[in-house]
Parts: structure tokens; C-alpha cells; sequence
């Protein structure tokens, strides 16, 4: 008499071979999926960086030439982004019946925040950048995984680090202090009261300028290993008038 592991295989019920099939295909479906997400990213990344989603949400509907007009880019490639950017239901056509270089793109409303809206809890735009740097160390990445060694934060360079103070200013400066935090009276208290915060990892200091504007008896000291972060911190402290507690 079987036992164990064998027993269970030999009462199991034999695959299915139309189900394994049907699975394999939902699989690669979402592994297609994937590819077509990252395509957009990478649109996304030209749209952000290039200033077409900011000049879109700003001027309106735009024509090609418009767009590139306004943001000192080549035409045929701005035309280019904004067809596949409106295939992928990014942004919309006005007049799709009209020739190529006479169509009007609109960034719809409800797109605005996610996409061009630096303020916006909504404000994804900066994953993109994410992705890039992280691509652009693909290389690094791999000798990093085969050795056990790493990459360092400023192999990742620009993009990589003005992606992460983007990404969380909107919640630094209009949710921390005025939600978060609250949620935790003890602290809250003990921060409306005077603190000395020390915020490690400060990165373009976002987090050390909210708690400054939220608590105004608060002290904070921002560190992070990145040079070009902390020069970053130290104007952006500045424009925001809290260099005194900060």
C-alpha cells in the first residue's frame, strides 16, 4: 500500500488538458498585457518630460503642430505620440475625420491630475521615470543579482531621484500633516506641542518642508546619503520660507 506523496498522486485527477490550455492562455494574455503597459510607460515618460501633458492641460485642445510649437519639440514625433497616446485612450480626438497634422488632442479633465498636476494626490506621472531609470541599470542590475552586490542610488541618477520627491510631494505637503499624522493623536499632540524631528532619508526634503508648514513649533533635521537630494532639500526649503526649522 502507497503512502505520502504517492498515494495523493495517484488518487489526483488527471489534468485537464482543454483547462491547462485555457490557463496558459489567460497567462500569456496578461504577460502581453504587461508589454502593452510598458509601452505605455514609456509614453508616459515622453509625455512628462517633453512637457506635452503640462501644455495640454494648460492650453486645451492642440493640433501637432501646436503642441510642438509650444514645447520646442519636432512635429512628426509629437504627432506620433499624440495618435498612439489617443489609440490608447489617454487623451481624445476632436476631429479624428480631419487630415493628421490638422487633428485637435485634449487631455480630458478627469486625466489632468494624474498625468499633469504636480499638486494632485492622483499624480502618477513620475512611475514612469521610475521605470526609465530602473531600464537605463538593466545591466547593473543583472551583475548586481549574479554577485550580490548593488546599484547605488546615484547610478540611478536624475530621473530616478526627482522621480521619488514628485511622487510623494502631493502627500507630503497636502495629506501628512493634515490627515495622516492626525491619526495618531499622541504624536500629533506632541508635534503641536514643539518637536525635533529627525527625518532620515529626506531625499528633495518634501517630508521635512510638510511637517515644518503643518507644525509650526516643529524643528527638523533632513539626512540622505545623495549630495544632489540634499542641494535639492536645501532650495526647496528655502522657496517654501522654512529654512529656520529646517
Amino acid at each position: 500500500m502507497t503512502t505520502g506523496t504517492t498515494d495523493v498522486l495517484q488518487h489526483a485527477p488527471a489534468p485537464d488538458a482543454a483547462t491547462t490550455a485555457d490557463e496558459t492562455g489567460a497567462f500569456a494574455e496578461r504577460v502581453f498585457g504587461a508589454v502593452l503597459g510598458m509601452m505605455e510607460m514609456q509614453a508616459v515618460y515622453l509625455g512628462d518630460r517633453l512637457g506635452w501633458y503640462a501644455a495640454l492641460a494648460e492650453r486645451g485642445p492642440m493640433t501637432p503642430g501646436e503642441l510642438a510649437a509650444a514645447t520646442g519639440t519636432a512635429p512628426r514625433y509629437a504627432r506620433e505620440w499624440l495618435e498612439h497616446q489617443a489609440v490608447s485612450g489617454y487623451l481624445t480626438v476632436d476631429n479624428p475625420a480631419a487630415p493628421a497634422d490638422e487633428r485637435r488632442y485634449t487631455l480630458p479633465a478627469a486625466h489632468a491630475p494624474v498625468l499633469a498636476d504636480q499638486e494632485s494626490l492622483y499624480y502618477l506621472a513620475p512611475l514612469a521615470r521610475f521605470l526609465t531609470a530602473s531600464s537605463q541599470q538593466s545591466q547593473a542590475l543583472l551583475e548586481a543579482y549574479r554577485t550580490g552586490g548593488g546599484v547605488s542610488w546615484e547610478q540611478f541618477g536624475t530621473d530616478a531621484r526627482e522621480a521619488q520627491a514628485a511622487q510623494n510631494r502631493p502627500l507630503f505637503l497636502h495629506a501628512l500633516c493634515q490627515e495622516l499624522l492626525p491619526m495618531a493623536p499622541e504624536i500629533d499632540a506632541r508635534l503641536r506641542a514643539g518637536a525635533r524631528v529627525a527625518d532620515i532619508g529626506c531625499g528633495f526634503g518634501w517630508s521635512a518642508i510638510g511637517l515644518a508648514k503643518g507644525y509650526p513649533a516643529v524643528t527638523v533635521d533632513g539626512f540622505d546619503v545623495d549630495r544632489p537630494s540634499i542641494e535639492a532639500a536645501e532650495r526647496l526649503a528655502a522657496r517654501h520660507g522654512v529654512t529656520d526649522r529646517v
